[in-house]
């Protein structure tokens, strides 16, 4: 990724950072008028939603230091909110939960907290309010693993269709300053491949990442019963050099083969080079190639072939 484009990530990120925590109430001393800091109603949180933990297992839910744990535990029990045992699979540790108090404590907070988010809510209309839980969820679903993502091929399933139109004739506008006519092909190839689909020797793929459509490809039969071809493959942005791309090349080839037929063919366009060099690493071999011009620009079009 260019310095230029890290930055304004960065500088994205920030900015949202300090609207969520002006929004939420998070820059107040105390939360949602409670007599607990932040910090504080996190460790009570989890507290109340584990079932006898140590102070070391609370830390590193939180990511806080051992010891800013230890004086807040303190300050607690001072209060009368925790209480602590022995535990008996480990003498140095000690087990802690909430007493009355400190469940009659969190309760409150938690009221506060519902009803103050509650009213942030009320602030949106619906449909913003929709916007707000779907990229929260996306948000938490992100930083709920620290795992790479990993790459999956799926069928077509409603919807399927008019998205990989979309992002197909979005991004050949973005990258390649194509004109609408491309997305009219694409919607006629989509709709005739849709219209007269042979699940015998037909089949697509669309590739996940995270559960987010990250490219796809389409095996449509030829004019003979001997020739195949690969069409509408495409891969986003932010998913290339992650094997997308020749996983969807090599599911196409193999689908090919298998179903039988004797050569998989496939048109291009030599500004293409990215997807070209895919090709060429499977195998495909350039037939012939010439210049027309489409979408808005001067090409060079190119058929490649792969004998099976």
């Amino acid at each position: 990724m260019a310095q230029r484009d890290q930055a304004e990530n960065v500088a994205a990120l920030r900015a949202f950072n300090r609207v969520y925590t002006s929004k939420l109430g998070l820059l107040n001393r105390h939360l949602d008028n409670s007599p607990f800091t932040l910090s504080e109603a996190r460790i009570l949180y989890e507290l109340a939603h584990r079932s006898a933990p140590t102070a070391a297992e609370i830390a590193r839910a939180l990511g806080l230091d051992r010891g800013q744990i230890s004086r807040t535990l303190k300050r607690f029990a001072d209060r009368g909110l925790v209480e602590a045992r022995d535990d008996p699979r480990h003498g140095r540790h000690q087990l802690l939960s909430l007493t009355q108090d400190g469940k009659a404590a969190f309760a409150a907070l938690e009221a506060n907290t519902r009803e103050a988010v509650a009213g942030l809510l009320t602030t949106l209309p619906p449909f913003r309010q929709r916007r707000l839980i779907a990229a929260t969820e996306e948000i938490r679903a992100i930083f709920a693993t620290d795992t790479l993502p990993i790459v999956q091929l799926r069928g077509l399933e409603p919807g399927d269709i008019g998205r990989v139109t979309e992002r197909q004739a979005m991004l050949y506008a973005e990258e390649y300053g194509w004109n609408r006519d491309y997305e009219a092909l694409a919607a006629r190839i989509l709709a005739d491949f849709h219209q007269s689909f042979d699940p015998a020797r037909e089949a697509a793929w669309i590739a996940e990442m995270d559960g987010r459509m990250v490219g796809s490809i389409f095996l449509v039969r030829g004019k003979t019963a001997e020739v195949a071809k690969l069409r509408l493959l495409y891969v986003e942005p932010d998913a290339r050099g992650a094997g997308v791309g020749k996983m969807l090349v090599d599911a196409c080839v193999q689908r090919a083969r298998d179903t039988g037929y004797a050569r998989l063919e496939l048109w291009t366009n030599s500004v293409l080079t990215a997807a070209r060099g895919l090709y060429q690493r499977a195998g495909f071999l350039l037939v012939d190639e010439a210049p027309h011009h489409s979408f808005g620009h001067d090409l060079v079009g190119q058929v490649w072939s792969l004998d099976l």
